[in-house]
């Protein structure tokens, strides 16, 4: 076994490292590493108070650098950053390993605290929960006032007693991280889940390039629009502001008559149809402006653009129970799309780097088009363009095939138009009728959205069939229709319900399908995926016939529960999740860099002789432990990031 060396540092920087991430907290001129606390093995914890004049020996800076040895950190990240830019020295992923992740892996929460409360550990090897206002004294600049002479900053010698404090929470996260690793290396996560988590660091250190003149003025566009219409608002309804909705309510009823019970975004349709009034729709149309949050991300890219203009930081690994990534401050992994045709996106988007805001205000409504514009501020370096590449309908492809619902594997295996054909089969209507334009393609492609993970009427309403054109009364004949049109997959919700209970109740391992099954390990129930990967559910119980588990929600360690619906729907985006993992890999052996990916879809900063044809071969080529299913990538190129 390697030798293995614990490492937590505290440091201090004047930069917000919620608001702009690590790369720049640490990028800082004032940035300064206060202490390295770090222990070989089950050797004594050492604190090395930099912060005091103490120094790294220089046998302990060999370590780090020392492929031999396995540095481990609880979020990495933080530690290889960070010690990175303090002492100069490379950090590469390679030589790291992350007890964050092994704890996110097996459905733990994502924060040292919490994972030590979840595991019951003892108090002894616990973080020290009074470490939060020791780091809010020494860790960020403070307030200055006549009590504290005026200074900006807390130094050891202005607290000593509460120095020595921060020392020992520093010495005793050492302590807590390599508690929780050793406990959790009992459970086996794939190696090929360390590789995947270190070239999600190199892609996190290579970061994107934000075109900085168009989100300036993106910005600063952004902020003038939102005041002028807030003013006309406020003209418009008398002085009512656009989130005060009892008020807006109010407004509605006294401007039309007509009594609303609800603003909520999918009831605006039918406010406008019962209002009929022009002044109500401009002030609905407004509201919807200012509610619109996805600009802000302009002000996050500026935020987190270094001074080479590239955004880093911008991915999490495992960031949800399926193990697919979240985004992190400019959140990438939810971008509006851009549905302006091309010329008039161009258009738009040199008014904004021009600075033309009058024009641009005369010819688009601000918020939506800014809004549109967000991906096209993500720019290949000189030299080289985008290509996109993405799996085409990786979820219900991966559901047909776990189903294996034959009719629609054929459709995946031949032109791939799973809402013409979900149509056809649902009415029972000639192979290739319905076309594209065709209400009852409309039918087929909400019914597949909404329908693939147990879902009824209420997921048909969520989806838009109401604004698909379809009828309120015809939707539970939707549901029926498709249901009787997908046996397969009605039969994978129960079996997997039912293998989950199985496993529980039982202890006994209980298959699903093409490998998968569940099973527990000590307090885990264990979904072994097709590709040999685990997704956990901790400390399942059955009680009155439901799947209750712990789980981190907004936070909180808590109780949840979980139906065939939720169940089935981890397995399939897990599997997709595998599909997007395996295709990473492969393109990074393949020396493709990779800036950025999204759900099931890639960003490449490629050179001219790179085609798009190649990296779809790669991300579509066959998995050996997913033999017959029918994967398929599509992908452009382009010289801003954009939606084809």
């Amino acid at each position: 076994m390697p030798k293995v060396m614990y490492v937590d540092v505290e440091t201090y920087s004047p930069v917000s490292l919620p608001d702009c991430g690590v790369y720049i907290y640490a990028a800082h001129p004032e940035f300064e590493l206060l202490l390295f606390g770090y222990a070989f093995d089950d050797d004594p914890v050492t604190v090395i108070d930099l912060a005091q004049g103490q120094s790294i020996p220089d046998e302990i800076l060999a370590a780090l650098v020392n492929p031999e040895i396995v540095k481990s950190a609880f979020n990495a990240n933080f530690e290889r950053v960070t010690l990175e830019a303090a002492l100069g020295m490379r950090m590469e992923p390679e030589g790291w390993t992350c007890s964050q992740m092994l704890s996110t892996e097996l459905g733990l929460p994502d924060n040292l605290s919490g994972v030590g409360t979840a595991l019951k550990l003892p108090q002894n090897v616990q973080k020290d929960k009074a470490g939060k206002a020791l780091i809010e004294y020494f860790c960020s600049p403070c307030k200055p006032t006549q009590r504290n002479g005026g200074r900006e900053r807390n130094l050891p010698a202005h607290a000593p007693a509460r120095w020595a404090d921060f020392v020992e929470y520093n010495r005793q996260d050492v302590v807590a991280e390599r508690a929780i690793r050793q406990k959790l290396l009992k459970y086996e996560i794939p190696r090929s889940e360390y590789l995947l988590w270190q070239l999600d660091q190199q892609i996190n250190d290579r970061g994107v390039k934000i075109d900085l003149q168009l989100a300036t003025h993106a910005d600063a566009f952004d902020d003038r629009a939102r005041v002028l219409q807030e003013e006309r608002f406020a003209a418009l309804t008398g002085g009512i502001g656009p989130k005060s909705h009892a008020a807006q309510k109010r407004w509605i009823k006294d401007t039309c008559g007509v009594e609303v019970e609800s603003l909520n975004k999918d009831n605006i349709d039918e406010v406008r149809a019962a209002c009929n009034n022009p002044l109500v729709d401009e002030m609905l149309d407004i509201r919807a402006e200012l509610n619109k949050t996805s600009t802000k991300k302009y002000g996050a890219m500026l935020r987190m653009a270094g001074t080479d203009d590239r955004a880093r930081g911008c991915f999490k690994f495992y960031g949800a129970s399926t193990g697919r990534w979240a985004g992190r401050g400019i959140q990438l992994q939810n971008l509006p799309k851009n549905l302006m045709p091309d010329i008039d996106l161009d258009i738009a988007r040199q008014l904004v780097r021009d600075d033309d805001y009058d024009t641009f205000w005369l010819l688009y409504s601000p918020a939506d088009t800014l809004s549109q514009l967000l991906r096209t501020a993500l720019i290949p370096k000189p030299g080289t363009r985008f290509i996109v590449a993405d799996f085409s309908a990786i979820e219900a492809r991966i559901t047909a095939w776990l189903a294996g619902e034959q009719w629609r594997m054929d459709v995946f295996n031949s032109d791939g138009k799973i809402y013409e054909a979900s149509a056809e089969q649902m009415f029972n209507l000639p192979p290739g009728s319905v076309k594209k334009g065709d209400p009852m393609r409309a039918r087929g492609k909400v019914a597949e959205l909404a329908l693939g993970f147990g879902a009824g009427t209420g997921g048909l309403i969520r989806m838009g069939a109401l604004r698909e054109g379809l009828a309120e009364d015809e939707l539970q004949s939707v549901v029926d229709r498709w249901r009787a049109a997908s046996p397969g997959i009605v039969k994978l919700w129960r079996s997997t319900e039912a293998a989950a209970k199985n496993a529980i109740t039982t202890k006994r391992q209980s298959a699903v399908c093409h490998g998968a099954a569940y099973y527990m390990d000590g307090p885990l129930l264990r979904l072994r995926l097709p590709s040999g990967r685990a997704v956990s559910y901790v400390r399942p119980q059955v009680q009155q016939g439901e799947i209750r588990f712990e789980s981190q929600y907004q936070k909180t360690w808590t109780t949840t529960s979980a139906w065939y619906g939720t169940l089935t729907e981890n397995l399939v985006q897990a599997t997709a999740r595998d599909c997007l993992a395996a295709a990473m890999l492969a393109l990074d052996a393949a020396g493709y860099e990779i800036v950025a990916h999204c759900h099931d879809e890639v960003i490449i900063e490629a050179p001219p002789s790179v085609t798009v044809k190649e990296v779809c071969e790669i991300m579509g080529q066959a998995l050996p432990w997913a033999p017959g299913l029918p994967l398929r990538a599509d992908g452009y190129e382009c010289d801003v990031y954009r939606k084809d």
